[in-house]
């Protein structure tokens, strides 16, 4: 199962510095430690459920997980997180976090997110988007295959 932890940094190039600390938590970063939520296609779908948009826009925004780290490298995998979805997420609120992830669920997008557990990482990323928000930071992932 794939570990993506989502975590806050200044910019992007302290967002980089995970790669030599080894992850975002050994680099003393503000994460939540997720599995199976792709960076890209789930993020995306949760994305397109929040703003009322369709996936494939969700997944051309900029910063829409951009790789920010080497291609050279098979993982781990340093992403961006859209500002639109960060926007969103630092503004939800409650009843919108729990609808939004009863219909993250039910898309069917991530193997055995059921709604409980979609709610919970709802919580965690809202969570984490606000205490970004707050410190003037941005969101990324740590994707580990």
């Amino acid at each position: 199962m794939p570990d993506a932890d989502y975590f806050s940094a200044a910019d992007d190039v302290s967002a980089l510095t995970v790669v030599e600390a080894r992850g975002p938590a050994h680099a003393g970063l503000d994460v939540i430690f997720l599995t199976d939520i792709d960076p890209v296609d789930a993020i995306a779908r949760l994305e397109a459920i929040m703003t009322g948009c369709n996936y494939e826009e969700a997944s051309w925004r900029p910063r829409a997980g951009q790789l920010l780290s080497s291609e050279d490298v098979d993982s781990p995998f340093v992403l961006t997180v859209s500002d639109t979805l960060f926007e969103v997420l630092a503004s939800a609120t409650e009843g919108g976090t729990v609808a939004a992830a009863k219909a993250w669920s039910s898309a069917g997008e991530v193997s055995g997110l059921d709604a409980a557990t979609a709610t919970v990482v709802m919580e965690a990323l809202v969570g984490l988007a606000k205490r970004a928000r707050a410190a003037d930071l941005r969101l990324y992932c740590w994707w580990t295959l």
